[in-house]
């Protein structure tokens, strides 16, 4: 035949059936109420203790050691805010607790409808430890001054849900590839704050994104449709049937790429910030 295809067409479908990228959040279907433009959340001012308090150095040091090994992932190891977990050195329940009358609740028992575990298997020393490092934590930081580093879900809560909905379905063109009922539906159930901006931003980084294909034709005449591992303005690296990489030179071949995230970035350079925090509500709705 004089235009072989060189990978199999079942094969060839199989790997490129795309996921579309997910998004997420939480409801507000009836937008957002205004919000003063003079102050964004990362600049109000910090808590402070309501109950002078002090611990000695080997308290706060013993708590420091307890806390970043049991709090400090989600927390950060000094309480500042990490992988999940709010910034401490910022709450409102440290600034009013007292000796340990707020914090050793909770620190004891969790909160699991927030996903906090219980720590019920700590001494009274270690829970003891803990507050003291927290509060040694609020003191420092409050010295120190300056914005924080985790971004909570108030400081994304600026959009219109209803404006977001109409940029959706129309000047964005979202819903030419998504659907609200089909591959978004639910989607709020799931994932929440700083992720739904990233994966609407940046949906290649993302686990099951779709995967860009290549088409190109060899200097033999024949076709190939394959999976892209790799590119760039002189290769294009595709993946072969047993996932071995094969390396073509662009100037050999005739070649197409089809990214099916391409609308994604090109949507980068057209997005107002107010567009992004509008379309971010209106995701949160989907539930």
């Amino acid at each position: 035949m004089k235009n072989a295809t060189i990978f199999s067409t079942l094969w060839i479908a199989g790997l490129l059936i795309s996921q579309p990228p997910v998004v997420f959040g939480q409801p507000n279907s009836q937008g957002r109420p205004p919000r003063s433009q003079t102050q964004s959340p990362a600049s109000r001012p910090r808590p402070k203790s309501a109950t002078p308090q002090t611990y000695t150095a080997e308290q706060v040091r013993e708590g420091g050691v307890r806390f970043g090994a049991q709090c400090g992932f989600c927390h950060g190891k000094d309480a500042a805010g990490g992988e999940s977990g709010p910034d401490l050195t910022r709450s409102e329940m440290v600034a009013q607790d007292a000796h340990g009358d707020k914090l050793r609740p909770v620190i004891r028992d969790g909160r699991p409808n927030a996903g906090m575990p219980s720590f019920n298997s700590l001494s009274e020393d270690d829970l003891n430890g803990i507050v003291a490092f927290l509060h040694s934590q609020m003191d420092k930081f409050a010295e120190l001054g300056g914005g924080r580093r985790s971004v909570d879900l108030a400081d994304l809560a600026t959009g219109n849900a209803s404006v977001g909905r109409e940029y959706f379905n129309g000047n964005g063109k979202c819903s030419s590839c998504h659907s609200a009922a089909g591959d978004l539906a639910g989607i709020g159930k799931r994932f929440q704050g700083l992720n739904l901006l990233r994966r609407m931003l940046y949906p290649s980084g993302n686990p099951g994104s779709a995967q860009s294909r290549a088409t190109f034709t060899l200097p033999s005449g024949q076709t190939a449709v394959a999976p892209v591992a790799a590119e760039d303005e002189f290769t294009v690296t595709i993946l072969d049937p047993l996932g071995a990489r094969q390396t073509y030179q662009r100037s050999g071949v005739k070649v197409k790429i089809d990214d099916p995230l391409s609308a994604h970035f090109d949507q980068l350079g057209k997005y107002t910030d107010a567009d992004m925090h509008n379309v971010y509500a209106y995701l949160e709705t989907l539930k």
